[in-house]
């Protein structure tokens, strides 16, 4: 077996063994090792395919069929149901009513009268680029490798001296029918070839086996890239060679956090956007390079790759090391930069634009490049923000691969236009679920470890926010991060040690959360404590404790997020979670009662004065949340039972008794309290309170 240093030779003979005469199986592994490759394809991108007979429910013949990677799903993750079923001989049959390239959008629709099985994926626009070639076995790829060949200037002679006329070219073209057509007519004027160039975009290869097509593909690719590391070497340094140093690592951090909430703010004027930030040693060198101001602005060359990042990047201008804690001169220095950046895009759409195109989208930048710094990448979700930026990485591959072999070059605007605002991509946007209510939006729950907190973070998250959890207990913090990948996924859940005594690990989460997601919409200061004690035994120490963390810390959490808040410029939600307590006079409560009594005081003094930055600042009081709550361990239990003169297990009976619902408090009921505030419903709404008690008459605010 060949050796493979640029590629991943993933094949377990074992496994395939095990999956002999099921084609439509081994195409399904097949495509999970490529996509487990970045190298060989993007996230998202690309697609494979197999023919093979199967019996026509009509009739009871055997019939070829093909099964092909349908529209959207990802080569990595894809099972079965991410295929598309189709007829070959329906398929290759409307070659007979095609008319030409102004009709490629209406034969998308006469692609569903091939297919053979009803339940199967829609298929994708690259169906007829699998369905006119006759190989059993096919696969669509975009390695940056190959993408630096098709996307330079000297491609096509490049392709034909490279692999001595194996490999054939074809001329960009939209991707659709038409393209399909090109692909046939390559091969029948070069028989024998074993595999395709798509001009600016990507690869076709291919064998009779799945084994075949996915050797042949590692080693088309893995000659590519070892060309390119040749080249490049000869050519060193890349990109015309340093224009400017990157700062240490930790600065870089460091100002990344600072500045991310107010690009955030800037990116976010028509759409709140989440962000995701990267300092990757490939983007430092291009962002770095002298070349960065030439190659920048021409975008991107394959669909793939400006689909995620739009036409170009912005690139800023401010220094290094510049200082950010002049919020204001900062603003004012990136302002024109983005008036700048959406004239481009509105220019480039109003030129570009057909009688039938889509409304004009977003113009805001998805890609910001801070020279010596790193990369910013803004979007609807952490997901699409992450992959808009591993796809820039993608492109900037191919432009240093390009420029060591000829020169890159990017697809005309016009062309791009048509594949951004392709009718059919203006439909499937068209298709995707509406945002949830806190879709764009992002969470710090602090004591969010378990009980009250993480009921609010986890509600937060099913509604689609971006959720920071924090706790000062590193095991609990732990478990909950674990959980909450499990249930939500990696992105949507960020974790920090936080204590909200200590004003240096407030700083540090904050800085965290605008460092994963560009910022912080939602604070719900949730963390406490309780000691229940009579006056007499009261300590100082009990006293400054309580006080520390209910009062001092709630102060902390709030100060230092709105700092983030107002360089956003967006608004804001504080929630603070208080208690019954804060209301209502009871027996050997005296430090805990008065600490919660100083929290609802200051979040109506916070309230009264953040409303002209549309920052509100709300209550929520519960009453009696013993499940999973941290308050109830230690001695407050013993110390509740008696006072009230009954049992630790009659405490949740006796409160659910003597309230007027007669109803048990849940960790869930306060967090749809928190929801009610902040999921728009409520949004002209500050200084207020919600009493979570199941009734309790003399906690009436009025």
């Amino acid at each position: 077996m060949k050796e493979f240093k640029h590629v991943s030779y993933l094949w377990d003979d074992q496994k395939a063994k095990s999956l002999a005469g099921d084609e439509v199986a081994l195409l399904v592994y097949r495509s999970n090792l490529l996509g487990a490759d970045l190298r060989l394809t993007n996230y998202g991108g690309g697609n494979t395919s197999c023919k093979a007979m199967a019996k026509d429910p009509l009739t009871g013949n055997e019939v070829e069929v093909m099964w092909v990677k349908g529209s959207g799903g990802d080569l990595g993750t894809m099972k079965r149901d991410g295929l598309a079923a189709l007829y070959v001989d329906k398929l290759r049959s409307l070659k007979n009513v095609y008319k030409g390239l102004s009709q490629e959008d209406e034969m998308v629709a006469l692609f569903n009268h091939c297919i053979y099985d009803l339940a199967s994926k829609a298929p994708s626009i690259d169906t007829p680029l699998h369905g006119f070639l006759p190989f059993k076995h096919i696969d669509h790829l975009h390695p940056d490798a190959a993408i630096a060949i098709a996307a330079s200037k000297d491609g096509e002679k490049i392709t034909k001296e490279l692999f001595k006329g194996k490999i054939g070219w074809v001329p960009w073209q939209k991707p659709g029918f038409d393209l399909g057509l090109q692909l046939k007519q390559c091969l029948d004027n070069n028989p024998g070839i074993i595999g395709i160039m798509l001009g600016s975009h990507g690869l076709f290869t291919w064998g009779d086996t799945a084994f075949e097509s996915y050797i042949n593909t590692l080693e088309v690719i893995e000659l590519c890239a070892e060309y390119l590391q040749e080249k490049i070497s000869k050519k060193s340094p890349s990109f015309a060679g340093k224009k400017i140093e990157a700062i240490a690592s930790n600065d870089r951090l460091t100002q990344a956090a600072a500045l991310a909430p107010i690009l955030r703010g800037f990116c976010s004027s028509q759409t709140k956007m989440i962000g995701h930030f990267t300092d990757d040693d490939r983007v430092l060198e291009f962002i770095n390079s002298n070349d960065l101001d030439r190659l920048a602005p021409l975008g991107t060359s394959c669909p793939d790759h400006f689909l995620r990042t739009k036409i170009s990047p912005l690139v800023l201008n401010i220094a290094p090391n510049e200082d950010l804690t002049k919020v204001d001169d900062i603003k004012q220095k990136l302002s024109p930069l983005f008036v700048a950046y959406r004239a481009m895009y509105t220019q480039y759409y109003e030129t570009c634009k057909h009688p039938n195109s889509p409304a004009i989208r977003d113009s805001n930048p998805v890609i910001i490049l801070y020279p010596g710094v790193g990369m910013f990448s803004f979007a609807k979700d952490k997901q699409t923000a992450r992959v808009a930026a591993e796809f820039y990485i993608n492109a900037i591959n191919v432009m240093k691969g390009a420029e060591a072999i000829s020169a890159y070059t990017s697809l005309p605007r016009q062309e791009a236009f048509n594949i951004e605002y392709w009718l059919l991509e203006e439909a499937k946007l068209q298709r995707m679920p509406k945002p949830k209510a806190l879709s764009g939006r992002i969470a710090l729950v602090t004591g969010s470890g378990g009980g009250i907190g993480k009921a609010i973070a986890k509600k937060f998250a099913t509604e689609g926010a971006c959720v920071v959890l924090s706790d000062n207990n590193a095991e609990r913090l732990a478990e909950a991060k674990h959980e909450f990948i499990q249930l939500f996924g990696k992105d949507a859940v960020a974790a920090s040690i936080l204590d909200v005594t200590s004003a240096a690990t407030i700083a540090q989460t904050i800085s965290h959360a605008a460092l994963h997601f560009g910022g912080i919409d939602l604070i719900v200061n949730n963390a406490g404590l309780s000691i229940s004690k009579t006056i007499e035994d009261h300590s100082e120490q009990d006293w400054d404790l309580l006080y520390d963390v209910l009062v001092k810390g709630q102060m902390l959490v709030t100060q230092n997020a709105i700092g983030v808040m107002r360089k956003q410029n967006l608004g804001g939600d504080i929630i603070n979670i208080v208690s019954k307590n804060a209301l209502v006079s009871g027996p050997n409560n005296a430090g805990y009662g008065s600490a919660k009594a100083a929290q609802l005081h200051l979040s109506r003094l916070n309230a009264a004065e953040l409303g002209k930055d549309k920052i509100r600042v709300n209550v929520v009081n519960p009453d009696a949340v013993i499940a999973g709550s941290n308050i109830w361990s230690g001695g407050w239990a013993e110390g509740r039972a008696k006072a009230y003169g009954i049992k630790v297990e009659e405490l949740p009976a006796y409160y659910a008794g003597r309230t007027l619902l007669n109803e048990i408090i849940l960790p869930e009921d306060i967090a749809n309290a928190c929801f009610a505030y902040v999921g728009g419903l409520l949004s002209k709404s500050t200084g207020n309170t919600i009493n979570v008690d199941g009734g309790i008459a003399a906690s009436f605010v009025r």
